[in-house]
């Protein structure tokens, strides 16, 4: 999925990464805009994550959600 098609599709997506990243703000989801690259940082930030388990997850949720 590319950047833009990415970004488009973000408000339908972001409902979603809602109930897979709970602790996810409205507003913190919003500012992103369907930016993998600060997503996977919210998540290694609230989560605890590491770089490379957060990138996983966030690339995990993308492929399931095309």
């Amino acid at each position: 999925m590319n950047k833009d098609t990415l970004e488009g599709q973000w408000k339908q997506l972001a409902g979603k990464a809602k109930v897979v990243w709970g602790d996810l703000t409205d507003d913190e989801l919003a500012k992103i805009n369907g930016n993998a690259e600060q997503l996977t940082g919210l998540v290694q930030e609230k989560y605890g994550r590491t770089r490379e388990e957060a990138e996983r997850e966030v690339k995990d949720f993308f492929d399931r959600n095309r």
